[in-house]
């Protein structure tokens, strides 16, 4: 994932707190490697101060993101969200309104300020999620 990627997730976690922000992760996914280009910044869907500890995608963003990733030649590889003063981990909410095929990157903003940030991929099963290294390049292309 290029570092301006992990940048806008950052500045869009801070713009967001003490709320969860959420987005699109758009790019290409090559036999298992999945490479980062773009991000679809969304309204976290979920009304008054529920949007402070989970976030909700609208269905017909969904579709929104679909066209424009096709248009840009991608894929939707993932959904990113913030932890407002939580951890860059997975909270069972998560594990339970999840998708096997997606990369879930959880950014954790502790006082405003962006901290860690981790990717995870739920088991096929929807048993638990593993973390997977993100790598980060200098370059969008």
């Amino acid at each position: 994932m290029p570092v301006e990627l992990e940048a806008r997730i950052r500045e869009e976690g801070e713009k967001a707190y003490p709320e969860e922000c959420c987005g699109f992760i758009m790019g290409r996914d090559e036999g298992g490697s999945r490479f980062g280009e773009n991000i679809m910044a969304l309204e976290n869907a979920r009304e008054g101060n529920a949007r402070r500890r989970r976030f909700r995608i609208a269905a017909d963003e969904f579709i929104r993101a679909e066209r424009e990733a096709s248009a840009q030649g991608r894929d939707i590889i993932g959904i990113y969200h913030s932890h407002p003063d939580h951890p860059a981990f997975p909270s069972e909410y998560d594990r339970e309104n999840s998708l096997p095929f997606y990369s879930y990157i959880i950014l954790s903003v502790v006082e405003g300020r962006s901290g860690e940030c981790k990717s995870y991929l739920l088991e096929t099963d929807r048993s638990s999620f593993r973390e997977e290294a993100i790598t980060l390049s200098r370059d969008l292309n």
